[in-house]
């Protein structure tokens, strides 16, 4: 894989750009693409193709954006549509790239005292989790799944409060972790839950709605706006993820250890068009 990947780098690198994208590569990402072992199996094959070294900051996405917001960081791999478009209107980042979806679940433990197994609708589940049956931690740190968390709180015109609402802080791995010491419910990319979840003691108990599905941009820190930063570098990264090296990568990533690929390729698709709900 590294054989094919050095002379794709090259490439996309350029020859006038090769020193400056040999410099440190900030990436600021998700905490999910670090939970997996996703950034652990490809960042390598970068940096072996690129000759340059990543450092990732592995947050929320809601922080992850922020420090490119700021400059602090050359390229983000995030999952917060409607915000990423927001920073993107307002100069901060550009060339916004699909790069693969997975989606979120609600799991929590298997005896199911809140019946989310028998919602028909995501409302309901979010209604049924609002009863306070049972505890609900939640990620509470502005990453993309505690945005999508909380607009579906709100779309069922519901405001989560009291003791059995757990605002933990912590990212996706520590959140299912702390979910399944304490018997909660929680909201979690599959692509986590899948990687972890010989150590919980949670089950999947409902999945499938449309609003549910998981969608991960790369994108580039605007150098007109952050004339600092490595504007090469970004860019190697960002157009490796939506390589074809990296996309049939990326299709198998753990289907041997867990049965199942963590993630399905996507670039060179519209947003728009996954939306659509099946015919």
């Amino acid at each position: 894989m590294r054989r094919v990947l050095l002379p794709l780098l090259l490439v996309l690198c350029g020859a006038p750009l090769a020193a400056q994208a040999r410099r440190d590569v900030i990436l600021a990402t998700t905490t999910s693409t670090q939970d997996t072992g996703l950034l652990d199996s490809l960042v390598p094959r970068f940096e072996a193709g690129c000759g340059c070294r990543v450092k990732t900051i592995a947050v929320g996405t809601g922080q992850a954006l922020a420090l490119g917001a700021r400059g602090e960081a050359d390229v983000v791999l995030v999952h917060a549509p409607t915000l990423e478009q927001r920073y993107v209107a307002e100069g901060r980042f550009r060339n916004r790239r699909l790069v693969m979806t997975n989606d979120f679940v609600l799991v929590g433990p298997a005896a199911d005292p809140a019946g989310l197994r028998q919602a028909t609708s995501l409302k309901e589940a979010f209604q049924r989790l609002a009863a306070g049956n049972a505890p609900f931690a939640s990620r509470a740190d502005s990453s993309g799944t505690n945005i999508l968390e909380l607009a579906q709180w709100k779309a069922a015109g519901l405001n989560p409060s009291g003791g059995w609402y757990l605002q933990v802080g912590q990212g996706m791995a520590a959140t299912l972790r702390i979910a399944s010491e304490k018997g909660a419910y929680t909201l979690t990319d599959r692509g986590t839950y899948l990687a972890v979840r010989q150590s919980l003691a949670l089950a999947v108990l409902y999945q499938g709605a449309p609003e549910l599905l998981n969608i991960y941009h790369v994108m580039e820190v605007n150098p007109e706006a952050f004339p600092n930063v490595n504007q090469a570098g970004g860019r190697a990264f960002a157009d490796f993820m939506v390589s074809p090296q990296a996309q049939e990568f990326i299709r198998t990533f753990g289907a041997a250890r867990f049965g199942q690929p963590l993630f399905t390729p996507q670039a060179g698709k519209r947003e728009e068009d996954l939306l659509q709900p099946a015919p």
